[in-house]
């Protein structure tokens, strides 16, 4: 059995990943171009853009930061920079879950040994991954409290989702689901809701089982809607979908953060594990996806059907505590905002009702998502 050692943090650090597509600016479509894109950013880049399995995708990374405001400087400077070099080569960043109008089909895998050895294994169910999402990592000091709070924190992880919507077309379809890159996701043998696991010993057992038995071959390849990262040491919440802002990414890590931070004091503390049942994670989960921020949510604790708004700002009141001393106070804030208002998914489906185009849809996300000035 190999054993996992867990990189504990002494202090809840935020680190973000933020997935986003590449467009051909005069096509809108998705172009695989992620090789020409990394030639130019290559000079001192290191580990903050690397690729995803299409060649359409580019993912970047903040480094560890201590704060939301942190993670907001280190993003806006690499997107800046990542934005010059797509203005030099005709091509734009599309902040979004899923392409409203090109095909999977059409898309390049990016030639490496892992994503080919992933193909190999995943076929039909590889080739469809043309999504993009939002990972968000806390900190946290042990492996066991990581497994513990993967656990508490399923019964909000539904919330995260409705407030990220932004996937309602697939193979130039409409829907109806709000994101339906949860649903793609779901096409994988080791993604949607983790199991249960009740420490870092049976967690690692896992890990090693479906390893030496050949259905995964890394850990990398576990793709669970939350996970322990313990190269990191951190919890990850990968349930979300790529919101259309800056704004919107910034508001839902703190939302992350504070959770994270929130139920580890519980932990600490001694608190009673409330059993919230696995149905209801998967009724709220379905709901999110299916109505985005006009999901109504059934409460865990009391079993009434709640508006996201209601949900949202019952959060934030419970973790004004949390935020006031992660400093994120105003971006915590703004997650009423955004459960209050259209999804990113509506947004597109208003465009294409407006408009009757769905290159519109992406040249208008391009333009809304955009830091700096165009060029």
């Amino acid at each position: 059995m190999t054993k996992l050692h867990f990189n504990s943090n002494n202090e809840p650090t935020l680190g973000i990943e933020i997935e986003v597509s590449l467009v051909d600016r005069e096509t809108l479509a998705l172009a695989n171009s992620i090789a020409e894109v990394l030639r130019h950013l290559s000079d001192g880049a290191g580990e903050c853009f690397k690729v995803e399995l299409m060649q359409s995708q580019l993912e970047i990374i903040t480094g560890v930061c201590r704060t939301v405001a942190e993670a907001e400087s280190d993003l806006r400077a690499k997107l800046t920079r990542v934005e010059q070099v797509t203005d030099q080569l005709g091509l734009g960043l599309f902040w979004a879950g899923a392409h409203p109008f090109s095909l999977w089909r059409d898309q390049k895998v990016t030639p490496n040994d892992r994503y080919e050895s992933l193909v190999g294994l995943l076929q039909e169910m590889a080739r469809r991954l043309v999504t993009c999402g939002l990972h968000v990592h806390v900190g946290v000091d042990s492996g066991d409290k990581a497994v513990m709070i993967c656990d508490r924190i399923l019964q909000h992880l539904p919330t995260l989702l409705a407030l990220s919507c932004s996937s309602p077309f697939w193979e130039s379809r409409t829907t109806g689901m709000a994101s339906s890159r949860i649903k793609v996701l779901e096409g994988l043998p080791t993604a949607g809701l983790p199991p249960l696991m009740r420490n870092w010993s049976e967690y690692v057992w896992l890990v090693n089982h479906m390893v030496n038995t050949g259905f995964i071959n890394t850990v990398r390849e576990i793709w669970w809607d939350v996970r322990p990262h313990y190269g990191f040491g951190t919890v990850e919440v990968r349930m979300c979908d790529m919101p259309g802002s800056l704004d919107d990414v910034l508001a839902i890590a703190a939302l992350t953060q504070c959770l994270v931070v929130a139920l580890s004091a519980e932990i600490d503390e001694g608190t009673y594990q409330y059993d919230c049942h696995p149905m209801l994670v998967q009724q709220n989960k379905w709901r999110a996806c299916r109505f985005g921020t006009r999901a109504r949510l059934v409460n865990p604790y009391t079993h009434n059907v709640q508006s996201l708004g209601q949900i949202v700002g019952t959060l934030i009141e419970r973790l004004q505590p949390c935020a006031e001393r992660l400093g994120c106070e105003r971006e915590l804030q703004r997650n009423q905002q955004i459960a209050d208002t259209p999804s990113w998914a509506d947004r597109q489906l208003h465009i294409l009702t407006e408009t009757g185009d769905r290159r519109e849809i992406v040249r208008r996300m391009m333009r809304e998502s955009r830091v700096s000035p165009t060029g």
